[in-house]
């Protein structure tokens, strides 16, 4: 079944990726290959994190016993999604390739234009490769069927991610401007608080409430490596979020005063 779920993978997100190429290019001839390609690899992520937001939920309300309660779509879906970590990598280089290209500062693919996406998007980057790296051999291979209640939780924490994607589409088509933007920008920070970073106590909490444990205490029952791997997710999903925040402040502050000047010329011809 686990070469089966990778075999899908390898098959699935490419596949999307080259479909929604096709598409673009017919809807929007007037696109360069940067707009076609980024937009296409934030409807890949679209795509992946609607699935993984539906796989978590079906794993977390399935285990009533957080330790013990397995689920099969637990193993199946962390191997379907390694082909699209791998992949993601691949899309978001070719991203970054075609907008630098775009712009006249490149020519063609390079160990400098490599180094400059590394550079740029270091952190996201960083966070594919321990996916990868760490998070599938620990989930695959060495938890020994505990936990599955956690991994779906883990699963959940993409749900902000259609969101996010939903707004850089949002971006592409000039629609950034719009109460739709607006109202995309509201359900990001929503979302990507809630599942990012509230995800962490509620696990906890959770874990707290099957064994009669007050969550302050939870922490000291549970075994180092747990509240260390927390406590290396986490806090790049606060800085995420704080980036996010100083956006959205950014977006309001310029629209506060464009209405503001808009109001001022109305004042004129009235």
């Amino acid at each position: 079944m686990l070469v089966c779920a990778l075999v899908c993978g390898a098959v699935v997100f490419p596949g999307l990726f080259i479909s929604f190429k096709a598409v673009l290019r017919r809807l929007f001839p007037k696109w360069t290959d940067a707009d076609v390609v980024c937009v296409s690899e934030r409807l890949v992520s679209a795509v992946h994190g609607s699935l993984a937001t539906a796989a978590g939920s079906i794993v977390v309300l399935s285990c009533k016993d957080v330790m013990n309660d397995n689920h099969w779509l637990v193993n199946a879906f962390v191997v379907f999604g390694v082909p699209y970590m791998t992949f993601d990598l691949y899309a978001m280089y070719l991203s970054h390739f075609h907008s630098q290209k775009s712009r006249g500062h490149i020519k063609d693919h390079s160990l400098q234009t490599v180094s400059a996406f590394l550079h740029k998007d270091w952190m996201l980057v960083l966070h594919h490769v321990a996916l990868l790296s760490i998070f599938f051999p620990i989930t695959v291979f060495f938890r020994r069927g505990l936990g599955d209640f956690f991994i779906g939780c883990f699963f959940i924490t993409e749900f902000s991610s259609p969101f996010i994607s939903i707004g850089k589409i949002l971006i592409q088509l000039g629609l950034d401007d719009t109460n739709l933007h607006r109202l995309n920008g509201l359900a990001v920070l929503l979302t990507f608080f809630t599942c990012r970073i509230l995800i962490f106590p509620f696990m906890y909490w959770t874990y707290g409430q099957q064994f009669g444990i007050p969550l302050y205490k939870v922490p000291f029952h549970l075994p180092l490596h747990c509240n260390l791997g927390n406590l290396i997710i986490l806090p790049p999903q606060i800085y995420w979020f704080i980036l996010l925040m100083k956006k959205a402040k950014r977006l309001y502050l310029r629209q506060k005063k464009l209405t503001e000047k808009d109001e001022k010329e109305k004042q004129r011809t009235d």
